[in-house]
């Protein structure tokens, strides 16, 4: 008799070992249907990710806790069952792709799980070829993982994952790290292996990347599952009290009266055509800087290269006191390595870099920590003490900025209060980013410097540091966001620096370049859905 469902979970609890009182997950009753598209979301330490730990036996054969009820996978209880046995069955594809990699090539990393399970040498090989045509990395297979970008590593795990072929894949957070080009890559490689009859469960708070893929939408709250159906009718319900935010393209169809919802900008199109939107869903954008501030960083003519590679060419903008700049581009255009740059962590081959006035190839990594605060992309790589309250303060001691009262102010803008004597390693993602960027500021730098500050964090996370950034701004702060949000990038930046295979396209307002199509293809990012909704007179 074949299986109705492959994966049962009935009355499942799960708390971990160090907080043994609070259950992660509660009262759990959730079936996955083999070959269906699953979309869990939730708010951001809702239980999605330890959820989906208990379907290929994370959860309890390597994360120690309290465990109750049960989870079946394939009719067989996950606790009777090996990782190993479950890891052809059920693949993850976790948020780090760092934790995932540790061959010295692309291909050696995707060959890794096929060799584990026993396959011969031909068939390794067909399907490195097939997994690798899918999310467009056959160029990459001699390349070493740990010299992508975040956002192509991101891509090597999920690529590793495709080639093992598993019953079921479950990916977390799989397009937090990705530009627009490459989350179209991944989306096309998982509809094409649904199509497969291969079940696709993906955790994500990006929900416009989601929604038209998925089958049935399930919401998590505080560790239970609060709403669970079709995403066109789940939708019709308060999203928003668990921490997600409504996509443009379905509330302005909910506000039109369009049933079904229109999932996305094409169906809205198509379902709306001649009517007219509701105007007061537009966003609202940052008015034109005054450039009558002071500059505190110029960049001129920057080139930078790595071996026989070129990877910045020719970069040069400045940045005033008070003013946000967001720069944007396609994975391994070389955002974060201009980033890094901003700080001495690397030298210009050619040109010059000025912050505060001061030649950054004359100064030390310390002297520039004091103009330029940073938090990068994964804060883990950032920590080094053990409370909260020792990682915010280090800095301002070591740059002997130490100000009690400029310290308080950020404890209470990034609310830190309960957390400042706990380990910064034992929070949740949404709170060590705002430690991070509390220990950035804390030296008072003329400069902050965000390196995908929203990249993997819920609506809630988004609005907070949306609304810091205005503050911030306001007391005269420069900040540099490198980000894939473009979404986030169009409402709280005054201009877009437009990066393409390490140049600069287009300096400019939001909108101005999203306006330049070639600069965009260029670049091979896409408007977003505000733009294409209302700069083509549809307001």
């Amino acid at each position: 008799m074949a299986l109705t469902n492959f994966i049962e979970a009935r009355r499942l609890q799960y708390a971990y070992l160090k907080n043994k009182n609070n259950w992660a997950l509660n009262q759990i009753d959730l079936d996955v249907h083999p070959s269906e598209y699953l979309l869990i979301c939730g708010a951001s330490g809702s239980g999605k990710s330890t959820l989906c730990r208990t379907f290929n036996g994370l959860i309890p054969h390597f994360y120690q806790g309290v465990l109750r009820g049960q989870v079946t996978v394939a009719g067989t209880p996950t606790t009777e069952l090996s990782v190993a046995d479950l890891f052809a069955r059920v693949a993850m594809v976790f948020q780090n792709p760092e934790a995932q990699l540790f061959n010295r090539s692309v291909e050696m990393e995707i060959a890794f799980g096929l060799e584990s399970v026993g396959l011969p040498r031909a068939e390794i090989k067909r399907r490195i070829a097939e997994s690798t045509d899918l999310t467009g990395l056959t160029e990459f297979l001699p390349r070493n993982p740990h010299a992508l970008s975040s956002g192509e590593q991101q891509l090597v795990a999920i690529t590793a994952m495709l080639a093992l072929r598993p019953r079921i894949i479950v990916l977390d957070e799989p397009y937090a790290n990705l530009d627009p080009s490459n989350v179209r890559r991944v989306r096309n490689a998982l509809k094409a292996l649904h199509q497969q009859q291969i079940g696709i469960v993906v955790c994500e708070h990006r929900l416009p990347y989601t929604l038209s893929d998925a089958q049935r939408m399930v919401a998590v709250k505080a560790g239970a599952i609060v709403l669970n159906g079709p995403p066109a009718e789940t939708l019709l319900q308060n999203i928003q009290d668990c921490g997600l935010e409504m996509p443009l393209a379905p509330s302005i169809g909910h506000r039109l009266a369009i049933r079904p919802l229109p999932l996305d900008v094409k169906t809205l199109e198509e379902k709306a055509a001649g009517q007219n939107y509701p105007i007061d869903l537009k966003p609202e954008l940052l008015p034109p800087f005054a450039r009558n501030h002071p500059v505190v960083l110029e960049v001129q003519n920057v080139v930078s290269k790595l071996g026989e590679s070129t990877i910045l060419q020719d970069v040069s903008f400045t940045l005033s006191r008070g003013e946000c700049l967001a720069i944007v581009g396609a994975n391994g255009a070389g955002k974060t390595t201009l980033l890094k740059h901003l700080i001495g962590l690397q030298r210009p081959s050619r040109g010059q870099i000025r912050v505060m006035g001061q030649d950054s190839a004359q100064a030390k990594v310390s002297q520039l920590a004091r103009y330029v605060g940073v938090a990068f992309q994964n804060p883990d790589n950032q920590f080094f003490k053990l409370t909260v309250w020792d990682e915010i303060t280090v800095g301002a001691k070591a740059l002997n900025r130490y100000d009690p009262g400029w310290l308080q102010e950020l404890v209470e803008l990034f609310r830190l209060e309960p957390l400042l004597n706990r380990s910064p390693y034992r929070l949740s993602g949404g709170e060590k980013k705002r430690v991070a960027f509390a220990a950035a500021l804390a030296g008072q730098p003329a400069i902050l410097a965000l390196d995908e500050p929203t990249a993997g964090q819920d609506y809630t996370f988004r609005r907070a540091l949306g609304r810091i950034l205005t503050q911030l701004r306001e007391r005269g702060q420069a900040i540099v966001l490198v980000t894939h949000d473009l979404s986030f990038a169009e409402r709280y930046a005054h201009r877009w620096l437009l990066l393409a295979e390490g140049r600069v396209v287009v300096d400019g307002r939001p909108w101005e370049v999203m306006s330049n199509a070639n600069a965009m293809q260029q670049a091979s990012l896409e408007p977003t859905d505000a733009f294409r909704l209302y700069a083509r007179g549809h307001a």
